[in-house]
């Protein structure tokens, strides 16, 4: 009961530490990520597949590593399960809405009301399995990430830019792999009709499109580091963890 307390204690102390864009822009990333996941990229190829989930991941990846640059691995792991929480408390919300009896505005196409209020019911509902899929997904690649994120940063003597940039980068492709390939087998394999060399392909080539977009924006997210570093932003959240650590609290 005391190690129970102790992690709410933390968690609240945290969520009043990070600065509330960044939880906010978190929390929204990954549940219009898991919504857009439910469309598909027309890529002119039978062999690549993507979905439009790309145009956020890269996002809360970004996030993920300003948040352990600055305030650790296990915050960034907290904040992640949190957005998890976020998306999966929306998700009911839009699932008990696709089921509320009434017709979606662009279902007004005569003659065709009827399919398309479904379809869009389908859409914004995401069917069980979706939503798994990209909870397990995101959970097994956002803690790959914050981990390799850290040991990355370690590695590295300097301490600036460049240790910032690689230990992104390098964490960044890796879990972006994995966070693609998993959801691809649990969902798009089984349930979309993808073929395995459509599931690797999209991992692998989703990865490196959403690493560009980090290494266009990392710059973006080391001068937030340094400003946080600065001014001392969340400095009571990582005074609790020292004082923990020393067992003063």
């Amino acid at each position: 009961m005391t190690k129970i307390k102790t992690l709410f204690t933390e968690i609240k102390l945290l969520l009043r530490s990070v600065p509330s864009v960044i939880t906010a822009l978190f929390a929204v990333s990954v549940v219009a990520m898991n919504l857009l996941a439910n469309k598909s990229i027309d890529t002119g190829t039978d062999w690549l597949a993507l979905d439009c989930g790309i145009l956020f991941s890269w996002l809360v990846f970004l996030l993920m590593d300003v948040t352990t640059k600055r305030f650790g691995v296990r915050a960034a792991n907290i904040l992640s399960v949190f957005a998890l929480v976020v998306n999966l408390f929306f998700s009911a919300f839009f699932i008990a809405a696709s089921y509320i009896p009434g017709l979606w505005s662009q279902s007004f196409v005569e003659g065709s009301e009827a399919v398309i209020n479904v379809a869009l019911d389908g859409t914004i509902r995401s069917s069980w399995f979706v939503i798994l899929g990209s909870s397990v997904a995101f959970l097994a690649s956002a803690l790959l990430n914050n981990f390799l994120n850290m040991t990355f940063g370690k590695l590295l003597k300097d301490k600036g830019f460049l240790a910032f940039s690689v230990s992104c980068y390098a964490s960044t492709i890796i879990a972006q792999f994995l966070d693609n390939i998993l959801f691809a087998f649990i969902v798009s394999y089984h349930f979309f009709g993808w073929t395995p060399l459509q599931c690797v392909t999209c991992a692998a080539t989703g990865a490196v499109a959403e690493l560009l977009f980090e290494i266009v924006l990392s710059p973006v997210g080391y001068r937030a580091v340094k400003r946080m570093e600065k001014e001392e932003v969340g400095k009571g959240y990582l005074d609790y963890l020292a004082e923990r650590k020393e067992g003063t609290v």
